[in-house]
């Protein structure tokens, strides 16, 4: 059984790490100490605790761990992989967890070791330094964006699917990473602009806002050859969008709780990867630019 440590033990992070650390061996490192005894609770409401090592970032000793599971905010996962890729066994996988399409290219190209990406429809939020709530079942996919490493993936995605997280390892994780990117810059910036539950965006004022939006969307994902899961062009990209709303009614998605807690948001990692797409392609996204400006006056504390 593989070692895992998990850096950022956030929602997600620990959700994968208490998950992996029901039959294996699990650390969790973040900025501060949490307590061992950590309580996973399940989407049936059966409540697991497991006593899990934690370690800080400014007290990493050198690491043995068999794969590490960076699962920081998206605009944190550069300066965490700092912090830690000297302490590392040369050649030790890396996984990526983030939201959006930006810290992936980069820490795929100067990692040393193999760099899988992951995207995930898990539901978790937290209850404390101690408790992690598994709010719905979902599926995560993995691969790594030069499809080199795909064995690995397998065998990451039959841990991970045997520990309660169902997951398929994947060739074209790059095309995955951008459909999610396009359902959340469709949903994420609008709630977290105006303080709403996903659900609501179905209403009047927000519903023509989305529907203008996935304009933009899919006019920059049709540039970049990137088709929605059914291939339906335009059309396929409104089913997509509309259906994760329907599906997420009452959530509070990561990047509006992160706005009314008054933390930076993963706006640059969201919509940054769009807006320089537009650029290159020569289209005019007015709203994904609107939202993005609204954004970052909202919280001058973001990435710009």
């Amino acid at each position: 059984m593989s070692a895992h440590l998990i850096v950022g033990p956030g929602a997600l992070g620990r959700l994968v790490g208490l998950s992996l650390a029901k039959d294996g061996r699990v650390t969790l490192v973040g900025r501060r100490p949490l307590p061992i005894a950590q309580t996973l609770i399940t989407p049936e409401g059966e409540a697991l605790t497991l006593s899990v090592p934690t370690l800080t970032l400014d007290r990493l000793p050198s690491l043995t761990d068999d794969i590490v599971h960076l699962a920081t905010k998206a605009y944190a996962a550069d300066a965490a992989h700092a912090a830690i890729a000297p302490r590392l066994a040369p050649g030790t996988p890396l996984v990526l967890w983030q939201n959006g399409f930006d810290c992936q290219p980069r820490l795929s190209e100067y990692h040393d070791g193999p760099v899988l990406c992951a995207t995930t429809t898990e539901g978790a939020w937290l209850a404390g330094d101690d408790r992690v709530v598994h709010a719905g079942h979902g599926v995560t996919f993995l691969g790594d964006l030069g499809n080199h490493h795909l064995p690995l993936a397998r065998s990451l995605a039959t841990a991970l699917t045997a520990a309660g997280l169902t997951t398929a390892a994947v060739p074209d994780i790059r095309i995955r990473l951008w459909r999610k990117l396009a359902v959340n810059a469709a949903i994420n910036p609008l709630v977290a602009r105006f303080r709403i539950h996903n659900g609501q965006l179905r209403d009047r004022p927000f519903r023509p806002m989305v529907e203008a939006v996935i304009e933009e969307v899919a006019a920059i994902m049709a540039a970049e050859g990137i088709a929605p899961p059914d291939g339906a062009g335009a059309a396929g990209w409104r089913v997509l969008v509309w259906q994760v709303v329907a599906d997420t009614a009452n959530n509070r998605a990561s990047m509006l709780q992160d706005t009314l807690a008054g933390r930076p948001t993963e706006r640059e990692a969201i919509l940054g990867p769009l807006l320089a797409a537009a650029r290159r392609h020569g289209i005019e996204v007015p709203r994904l630019a609107g939202l993005d400006a609204a954004l970052a006056r909202a919280n001058p504390a973001g990435p710009r």
